[in-house]
């Protein structure tokens, strides 16, 4: 027997104009079910059910809004899509089943055989990897160059070229990329400008006011926050994400509503994750640039750093990630990263836990050796991904791992 609540409460929608990143981190993209539950609701659902064999036909046509297979259309995912483009400003996003199936997911959907890609050299390992092996299997030509080269961006753009792709600040050594430039070379030539804005996520930076076209986001990463679901998501106008959508309701590298439904929540500690992260990387960058067994530092919040005044001028922090050289070699690096106790030796990042990482053989690993020195992924290198464990508990570990130098 089905059952009906015989009650219907008006909850109006809360006024969401012109708040603020934290308060969209809080309050966009929620639908309150008949329930009225404070919380947001779950839908563990493969399919929907219809009335009539009439409404079927019309929700598979198009005719009619509304659900139909959760391969592409499900409530939960709807709402973190709905919470995140919020955020970042832009009309629609697109959930994906991680972050790379975001970056296979727009290249799928908006180029073609001939077609031609501007990638920076400073991108994780594995999007180097998609663009070079598998890409290429499909006609589409990437040419990478350094991230700060403007004159080498413009250097590479021909009359194929129609996607500009970015991280920034870059993995694992937190260059910082001239957004309004890039944005406008993409312009000027009939391109698309992409950010994958995974280090900073919007409560940092928002790369649509400097001109980008699509921004991207492994999920993974800190908008869950605690390394516990694979995701990510395409954000960009209504015209662009169609053709994204499109070709995930035919692919299917699909988010699951149980994995949507953890990143939606996590959006909500957002903003206060990223500046505990922020002033725990600063404290940790300044400590470590002051160590004689440490060669340099990258940290974009570094005076130091060759673009801190153009970082200060995009972001509202410098977010959580830093790089760091050891005296020596990969042995050193080892022997550092080995004599630590406390932090993570794990190649994700954006956890509330400290991660440490030799990105020349993880993250980077399967680049060959010519584009690990074109990138400066050296063998001395060690990436770490700061939490919001207690300062002095951090240093504590450090100096594990530089004692360890000593021996």
């Amino acid at each position: 027997m089905t059952q009906r609540r015989e009650e219907h409460t008006f909850i109006p929608e809360p006024d969401l104009e012109g708040v603020s990143v934290d308060t969209l981190a809080v309050r966009a993209g929620q639908h309150r079910t008949s329930e009225l539950e404070h919380s947001d609701a779950i839908f563990p659902t493969s399919s929907f059910v219809y009335g009539s064999a009439a409404q079927a036909a019309a929700r598979f046509g198009g005719d009619e809004p509304g659900n139909i297979y959760s391969r592409f259309t499900n409530p939960t995912v709807k709402a973190f899509e709905e919470r995140i483009a919020a955020m970042e400003g832009g009309d629609r996003a697109v959930a994906t089943a991680s972050g790379m199936a975001a970056i296979l997911a727009t290249c799928m959907a908006l180029l073609q055989q001939g077609d031609h890609v501007v990638c920076s050299r400073g991108v994780f390992g594995t999007t180097n990897v998609l663009f070079q092996k598998y890409l290429a299997k499909f006609g589409v030509d990437t040419t990478f160059v350094g991230l700060t080269d403007m004159d080498g961006w413009r250097a590479a753009v021909t009359n194929r070229t129609r996607l500009l792709f970015i991280e920034t600040p870059s993995n694992p050594l937190c260059e910082v990329a001239d957004m309004t430039a890039l944005a406008e070379l993409a312009h000027a030539n009939d391109a698309l400008f992409v950010v994958d804005n995974c280090f900073c996520t919007p409560v940092l930076q928002r790369p649509f006011e400097y001109g980008a076209d699509i921004v991207i986001h492994s999920a993974t990463k800190y908008l869950d926050g605690q390394g516990r679901c694979l995701g990510g998501v395409v954000v960009g106008n209504n015209q662009l994400m169609e053709e994204v959508f499109g070709f995930l309701r035919s692919a299917g590298p699909t988010m699951s509503p149980f994995n949507a439904w953890i990143f939606h929540k996590g959006l909500e500690t957002l903003p206060i994750r990223m500046r505990a992260h922020c002033e725990n990387a600063l404290q940790l960058a300044r400590w470590l640039e002051q160590q004689p067994a440490v060669e340099k530092v990258y940290y974009a919040g570094l005076e130091s750093h060759p673009q801190h005044q153009l970082a200060r001028r995009q972001q509202d922090g410098f977010g959580g990630v830093l790089s760091f050289t050891v005296r020596g070699g990969q042995p050193e690096a080892w022997a550092f990263i080995d004599a630590t106790r406390m932090v993570s030796i794990t190649a994700n990042l954006g956890d509330v836990k400290t991660t440490i990482t030799h990105p020349g053989t993880t993250t980077h690993g399967r680049l060959s050796p010519e584009d690990k020195a074109l990138a400066g992924i050296t063998d001395n290198l060690i990436r770490v991904s700061v939490g919001v464990e207690a300062l002095e508990d951090l240093k504590n570990d450090m100096r594990r791992g530089l004692q360890a130098l000593e021996t």
